[in-house]
């Protein structure tokens, strides 16, 4: 083992002798001394003359990010063409426990590979288990502006830094009064939302000191895809009937046919039930039968232009969600050079998840017995005349238990963080910061309408007990309060009988992070031929912590089964960065510099991390400037990867070895024999994967690093031609060995049997069958599986010009994504799957925008741009060509706009169109899923602000 104690003590001292003996330290630079004024950069400790990045830097503004409808700013960042949309707030509640988060995921290679930074400091998590920043614990009114890096910055900033950082950069001194509100209504529904900010601050001491506070409250309503006119509809996908064996890889006869007014008959909310004549049965209100038209397009359980379900009833395309943020700071100047500051927040973000209520899909649990005293005759009749005259003594019903509440889940999250620190000059020419952050975020998660299994038994077998009163037939459960139910029939069920079956269910997580660090940093430590010389280097220690609760009723409860998680890391790190001019006011040569960064982690968990980092930044003249950096960093996985305990889930899949989609496809042999090998016998067909199945996820406590490397060749062209234009172009490639990864429970199904070597891997170990060859149980670990690759072009034009006796701001951002590749099998390095081009990873993206000011008055044109994509990988598509007959999402764009006025009072008035020409949604999806959350689902969205500044 690595020795830790050692570095972390020497760290510590360092630590301390940074922040308390340096606190003392002044060397008043000679009065005389030019000074030159220097800038710092994300990506960079090394302040440099200038404000041009050494590494490719995206700067938003902090009002640019405001100018949206949106309640947050990560709502806004997330339109970016480098972002992906894996947590908004569209499709925040897709898991348990994240509803209302917003989480930034850049390249879309995972939240946890992305770091973000408040002033270039680390922030407690909002996510328990990882190192996810919640944005919505950032002060949007302070926001002066947010700088994103992809690559090359686990060296200055840790290697979790794998795609990039995300820096908000907060303004420094607040001075005055700024208030803001802010409503917003739809077009289309009843959704609307606001928004109220107020921030003031002010020096003291003639100007030595700045303290300012700042308090944010923001919200928005639910919206129910049924309340909606894009998403109130019910789709299927059928099998096709016109398809046979001449035609099955013919894309003009795809497998399935995407329909609308399609869904399943066999449940709904009154009860369906067979009676050997398939599931055609079920109840009116009263609890008398009723017959089910099924229609002349059936597939299975699912039906067209019939009496189908629609599931959108279930579906929250907008989750509720309130949020206060109270914000304070206060700097002095302790010295002339010296400068001591201290930050606090109190954040409170709740977010509701409104879900499926408990359901009954083939549970023999849920079955009503003939002398049920609730039956009604007719249903009764029916039961006895079944089995041609036979009779059968129970019915099982199929039923969603709506008339016994939604589940729905409130995630309250509060989160505290402080930072203390010490900045400035020390040595003469050194820049001194060190800080202690502390963070805090605590969660609570209640779940509602919660059924309990053995209650829900005991109240569903009811009886008459002579005396026309209806019981539990249980003698023991009506001694414990049983109260009988009655489901035949939607809204059957007394408010007695669902207060004895639901309860609720509250779990609570602590995440605490402790980070402690220092930097010097001198940008002209000596003077070389070519230039000045620059160099930072510090140290840190960082401590991680995230503890789990889970209720103890939730055994025996529809809820999820979840381990409790516990576990912490702690890490101590060095690291040094330089920057020297190679060359200087030669031909073909302005400037020269070579920039060189590394850092030294010892962890507690993997012990030795090291990254590093080298950029070559080569100005030709004035107008054309070249810039390369090539990076290699090694990431620990977090808490959750390594201690998170197990925890049962359910998985929505199709078995590949059905017999079905094993015919669907063009090429099936090797499928074929891995399926035998599993046991599965030819010609295995059956609807049980119609349910979810069970599955159980966890940690891995010997999941080791993952390792990455990163290169980025760009150019930045400013045409002395063309006055205050601006064109940047720079190619990325992110390169993952050993990624550490959860797979999606699909891929560890279909990965098992397209394995070329056999059944012998990693993924068909983590799946059981029982003695009918159907799917038991899925478990899905935390793994190093293989690696990834993504490489693309990202495109920034910038032109600010004079016309129509205004001044314009126009820019131009695009993304061109090469590949998005993962590898499955470590062996097989040749065997890949490639997701540029599908749902959520469109090959291009870009973003337009145009800003025209006169005097006081402003407007904005925005408009995005995303290509079509597939919704199927190349390599699904080689295996079947046509498996339906909707595989894209066609290309979208969408523009919003803004007006204001500012008033010489200080008063000002904003009115912003989001979505302006009401874009529609792509057909076939409802925007709150991973990747379809980049599509907007509101529709046109009006607002107006009101602000004051004094």
């Amino acid at each position: 083992m690595k020795s830790y104690n050692q570095l972390s003590s020497g760290i510590k001292t360092a630590l301390c002798l940074s922040a308390i003996g340096l606190a003392h330290t002044s060397i008043a630079a000679d009065a005389e001394d030019t000074k030159i004024e220097r800038v710092e950069v994300t990506g960079s400790k090394i302040s440099r003359v200038g404000a041009i990045a050494p590494a490719p830097v995206t700067v938003i503004t902090g009002e640019q990010l405001l100018n949206t409808g949106a309640v947050n700013i990560g709502e806004a960042l997330n339109k970016l063409p480098a972002l992906g949309n894996t947590y908004s707030l569209a499709n925040s509640g897709r898991f348990i426990g994240t509803a209302g988060l917003n989480i930034l995921d850049l390249r879309n290679m995972g939240t946890d590979r992305t770091l973000v930074l408040v002033n270039g400091k680390r922030h407690v998590s909002s996510s328990a288990g990882s190192q996810s920043v919640d944005t919505n614990t950032i002060p949007s009114v302070w926001v002066e502006r947010v700088e994103i890096v992809t690559g090359g910055a686990s060296a200055v900033y840790g290697a979790d830094a794998v795609t990039g950082v995300v820096n908000f950069i907060l303004k420094d001194n607040i001075e005055g009064l700024d208030f803001t509100v802010t409503k917003g209504v739809s077009d289309l529904s009843d959704y609307n939302n606001e928004k109220a900010t107020f921030s003031y601050g002010k020096n003291f001491d003639d100007g030595r000191g700045n303290a300012a506070f700042a308090v944010e409250y923001s919200a928005q309503d639910s919206l129910n895809a049924l309340d909606h006119p894009w998403t109130d509809g019910s789709y299927s996908s059928l099998r096709n009937q016109a398809q046979n064996d001449s035609n099955k890889d013919d894309p003009n006869f795809p497998d399935k046919i995407y329909t609308p007014n399609a869904g399943y008959y066999a449940i709904n909310n009154a009860g369906v039930f067979s009676l050997g004549n398939g599931y055609v049965n079920t109840f009116n209100a009263d609890g008398s039968h009723r017959d089910i038209y099924t229609g002349d397009n059936v597939d299975g359980l699912l039906c067209a232009d019939c009496d189908s379900f629609n599931l959108a009833q279930f579906d929250e395309i907008q989750p509720k969600f309130e949020r206060y943020n109270v914000n304070f700071k206060v700097n002095y100047d302790v010295t002339d050079d010296l400068n001591a500051y201290f930050e606090a927040k109190y954040v409170n973000s709740e977010g509701e998840s409104i879900g499926q209520p408990a359901f009954f899909f083939g549970d023999p649990r849920n079955t009503i017995q003939i002398d049920n005293a609730y039956l009604d005759p007719s249903v009764k009749k029916l039961m006895e005349e079944a089995n041609d005259g036979e009779g059968v003594e129970s019915i099982n019903v199929l039923r969603m238990m709506t008339d016994l509440g939604r589940r729905i889940e409130n995630n309250t999250r509060e989160t505290t963080r402080f930072v203390a620190g010490l900045k400035g000059t020390v040595f003469s020419d050194w820049d001194l910061d060190a800080s202690i952050v502390r963070g805090k975020t605590e969660l609570e998660r209640v779940n509602g309408a919660n059924m309990i299994l053995e209650n829900y038994s005991n109240a569903l077998d009811a009886v008459d007990d002579g005396n026309g009163n209806i019981v539990c037939r249980s003698e023991a459960a009506q001694a414990e309060g049983c109260v009988p139910v009655n489901i035949m029939g939607f809204g059957a069920p007394s408010d007695e009988a669902i207060n004895y079956i639901n309860t609720v269910s509250t779990g609570t997580s602590e995440i605490t992070q402790t980070v402690v660090s220092a930097s010097l940093a001198n940008g002209g430590l000596f003077e070389l031929p070519a230039g000045y010389v620059g160099m930072a280097f510090g140290v840190e220690y960082r401590k991680e912590e995230s503890e789990t609760k889970e209720p103890n009723n939730a055994e025996g409860t529809f809820f999820n089964a979840l381990g409790e998680d516990k576990g912490d890391f702690d890490v101590s790190e060095i690291f040094t960065e330089v920057s020297i001019p190679l060359l200087s006011d030669m031909p073909f040569v302005q400037d020269l510099v070579l920039d060189a960064a590394v850092r030294y982690a010892d962890y507690s968990t993997i012990g030795d991390a090291t990254s590093w980092k080298l950029g070559l930044d080569w100005t030709l003249n004035d107008e054309l400037r070249f810039r390369l950096t090539q990076s290699e960093a090694l990431r620990a996985p977090n808490i959750g990867e390594i201690f998170g305990a197990p925890s049962q889930t359910f998985y929505s899949v199709d078995d590949p070895c059905q017999a079905d989609n094993l015919n669907d496809l063009q090429n099936s042999s090797t499928r074929r024999a891995n399926c035998a090998a599993l046991g599965v016998p030819e010609g295995f067909d059956s609807d049980y994967d119609s349910q979810t199945l069970e599955g159980l996820q966890s940690g891995n406590r010997d999941v080791k690093g993952e390792e990455s490397t990163s290169t980025t060749i760009g150019l930045v062209y400013q045409p002395e031609f063309i006055e205050n234009a601006t064109l940047t172009i720079d190619y990325w490639k992110i390169e993952l060995e050993d990624a550490i990864s959860t797979i999606s429970a699909q891929d560890i199904l279909d990965r098992c049997v397209d394995s070329g070597s056999g059944i012998s891997n990693q993924y068909c170990s983590l799946i059981t069958r029982d003695a009918n060859s159907e799917i038991s149980l899925i478990q899905n670990s935390v793994l190093n599986v293989s690696g990834q690759e993504a490489s693309g072009v990202d495109f920034e034009l910038g032109y600010d010009f004079d016309a129509l006796e205004g001044s314009f701001k126009t820019r131009f951002i695009g993304t061109y994504l090469i590949e998005r590749k993962e590898f499955p099998f470590q062996d097989e390095p040749s065997d890949y799957i490639e997701y540029a081009g599908v749902t959520g990873e469109a090959q291009w993206q870009a973003n337009l925008n145009i800003e025209y000011s006169y005097e006081n008055l402003y407007t904005s044109l925005s408009t995005r741009y995303i290509e079509e994509v597939s919704l199927y990988t190349d390599q699904d598509l080689s295996d079947n060509p046509n498996p339906n007959s909707l595989t894209t999402f066609g290309t979208y764009i969408i523009t919003d706009m803004t007006v204001g006025y500012n008033f010489d009072n200080g008063v000002g008035l904003k009115v912003g169109v989001d979505n302006l020409f009401n874009r529609e949604l792509p057909y076939g999806t409802r925007g709150d899923g991973s990747g379809s959350a980049s599509y907007d689902n509101i529709g046109r969205f009006g607002y107006i602000t009101f602000s004051y500044k004094m």
